[in-house]
């Protein structure tokens, strides 16, 4: 029978020859951590690897995802459906072994990594939600959500400024089923990190509240086994395993130092490194007895059986709970939300309100929230200015799970990276707010969001100058642009409250992928629509009045739409026909097809103006090199709303005077 070494000498293997074929990645923590691994994955790691998607399986996060064949040599060993083909396609076009792990590619990858730090917070939103799930769904003798949330981590994730933001929350969380290695090798692209890396790491951790195992011996397996025991008997507190290891173990001339970090090791090291290890085997060769110790397909199907036998008990016992369950494990909304979403919609319609949309905002959560169990909302420490509490928002805490909101503290990044943990681990549909300008401190995670297709709701006030005295630094210009310009999320930016409860509803219902709502801090006036004009707001773009023969298109968004009206209303009185087009969602609109873009806005007429308190050049593209944007394209100033309205021309007379400039 093979020995632990020889087993977690497959993962080094392995490793270092895709690495070599692919001519390029990361061998060295693959290498580094493969004793980790295999005591991991093959003693404590609940899995099935035949069914990915099992929802009390244990979650595997790897943090330092340049480190990818680490997790693919593991899913491949353990008997996912990821074949020895696809490792020798390491970063090669379409394989399922991308450079860095992506979510929906390989089988068993739970969440894509790479920008690093984010993977561990996911872990933390995993491990949030494992807690909180256990909390609304576990009964006396029925514990059918425990699971664990392992991940792996590297010097680079805890320098990250996202680390200290989600570690601090999980700590303060009490997240007592997060398991994190630290991969302490010492190592990172530049050399040794003890010149710009000296903290006291387990003292930071001691410091939020995390129990702390020191000084374990990463290439020891009875030692790190010893560790995960320690961590795993603590319940109370998430856990930090500090392992020291050595970057690229098995090389003997380039192991422990960044030269083995990111670059293949080539083959007459590759030569070496099999001689040190004692493996005799050609590339990409693994023997069938290492194969059948690491194959985890039936003892992953017996565990995952005996946990349907426990949900079956568990259905007799309580069937309105179990059936809750699996409709939230399968991502389904209410049998009864299109009709009371819909009549609420309609019912705002008919009467007419002016709030601010951030006010609107609230009042949607207070008409959905009630309907939707599976809410898990939060606020990056602006809940009286975002208004993400609705009425029956409870604080989840550390002593308390069974809440449905999240009090994230100042952590706009950590708070986004671990709404995505949420999203992908299922069961709750995360949305988090700040202020529209602080998207910038968290811009990676939504771009993480929409990579994945992750169904996050990321909620955005304070939505352009109208913010007034707080000035340029809290006042978005570029931010819009920004998050329309990126792939797959979905970005609605209401004129009242009536877009703004259907931009929450089209949130809710989104599925394959984040969306953000931005709202103003002013009121907005109600529009008058009819129901087909109240149909067509889905479409991200529709006409919101016209005169029969249109010579000149207003194109608007959010607080700029009664600006748009009130604009025609004057072009009128001077006798020109004109169409005021609502565009609360130009991703939605881009959507649309040919017929329906050309009937909103139709070719013909080509005079044409956009009106937003945003970035001017992104509108370009529905007004075209002739038309005119009233739009900004400096930084805002420090004044009342009012003022800095008019001094950047967002007024009804420069509106009516670029419409008339194109006659």
């Amino acid at each position: 029978m093979p020995s632990r070494k020889e087993l977690a000498n497959a993962i080094r293997v392995l490793s270092m020859d895709a690495v070599q074929q692919a001519k390029s990645g990361h061998p060295g923590a693959p290498m580094g951590m493969a004793d980790i691994a295999e005591v991991l994955w093959r003693d404590y790691l609940k899995h099935n690897p035949t069914n990915p998607q099992w929802a009390d399986r244990d979650r595997f996060i790897l943090s330092n995802g340049h480190g990818s064949m680490l997790i693919y040599s593991l899913l491949h060993l353990s008997g996912y459906d990821l074949p020895m083909e696809e490792i020798k396609n390491f970063r090669q076009l379409h394989s399922k072994t991308p450079g860095h792990p992506e979510y929906g590619y390989a089988p068993g990858v739970e969440t894509t990594t790479g920008p690093l730090g984010q993977g561990i917070t996911n872990a933390v939103g995993m491990a949030i939600a494992e807690k909180a799930l256990a909390a609304q769904f576990n009964r006396e003798g029925h514990d059918i959500v425990d699971h664990y949330t392992y991940t792996f981590m590297g010097d680079g994730c805890l320098m990250e400024g996202i680390s200290h933001e989600a570690c601090s929350l999980a700590g303060t969380l009490g997240l007592g089923k997060l398991i994190a290695f630290w991969d302490d090798n010492g190592i990172s692209i530049d050399g040794e990190v003890e010149g710009w890396f000296s903290d006291d790491t387990p003292a930071r951790f001691e410091s939020y509240g995390w129990h702390v195992v020191r000084g374990v011996d990463g290439h020891d397996s009875e030692a790190i086994r010893a560790a995960i025991e320690e961590g795993r008997a603590n319940s109370d507190k998430p856990t930090l395993i500090c392992c020291k290891t050595v970057i690229g173990y098995g090389s003997p001339n380039k192991s422990g130092s960044h030269d083995c970090h990111g670059a293949p090791l080539g083959d007459e090291e590759i030569k070496a490194a099999r001689e040190f290890l004692g493996w005799s085997h050609d590339a990409f060769v693994i023997p069938q007895d290492v194969y059948s110790q690491w194959d985890a397909k039936e003892a992953g199907q017996q565990k995952e059986q005996s946990w349907k036998d426990k949900f079956a008990a568990y259905k007799a016992e309580f069937p309105e709970l179990a059936a809750e369950f699996e409709r939230r494990q399968n991502s389904e909304l209410p049998a009864d939300w299109a009709e009371k979403s819909q009549a609420y919609i309609e019912q705002l319609q008919a009467n007419p309100d002016n709030p601010a949309t951030r006010k609107a905002s609230q009042n949607a959560l207070n008409a959905f929230g009630p309907m939707l169990p599976e809410f898990m909302g939060g606020s990056a420490d602006l809940a009286g200015s975002n208004l993400t509490l609705w009425s029956g928002s409870k604080g989840l805490t550390s002593d308390d799970a069974n809440g449905n909101y999240i009090f994230y503290g100042v952590r706009e990044f950590g708070m986004s990276a671990i709404m995505n943990g949420i999203a992908l681990h299922k069961g709750f549909i995360p949305y988090g707010a700040t202020f529209l300008m602080f998207m910038e401190y968290a811009r990676n995670a939504v771009r993480m969001a929409a990579l994945m297709k992750t169904p996050s709701i990321f909620v955005y006030t304070h939505d352009s100058i109208g913010l007034g005295e707080d000035g340029p630094t809290h006042q978005p210009v570029e931010q819009m642009a920004s998050l329309r310009y990126t792939p797959n999320l979905v970005n609605w930016r209401p004129c009242d409250q009536v877009e703004s409860a259907i931009a929450w509803q089209q949130a809710i219902e989104r599925k394959d992928g984040p969306t953000s709502l931005v709202f103003t801090r002013q009121g907005l006036a109600q529009q008058e629509r009819n129901a087909e004009q109240l149909a067509n707001v889905k479409k991200g773009g529709y006409v919101l009045s016209c005169d029969g023969n249109p010579e000149v298109i207003l194109i608007a968004t959010g607080s700029e739409v009664q600006l748009a009206m009130d604009a025609a209303t004057e072009l009128r009185a001077q006798g020109k026909q004109v169409r005021v087009v609502s565009m609360p969602s130009t991703d939605l609109f881009d959507e649309q097809d040919a017929a329906y873009k050309e009937s909103v806005l139709p070719a013909a007429v080509t005079r044409r103006v956009a009106v937003e308190a945003g970035i001017a050049d992104f509108w370009y593209k529905y007004v075209g090199l002739n038309g005119k944007v009233i739009g900004m394209t400096t930084f805002g100033e420090s004044a009342p709303a009012g003022e800095l309205f008019k001094l950047f021309g967002f007024t009804v007379d420069n509106v009516v005077a670029a419409a008339n400039s194109q006659f």
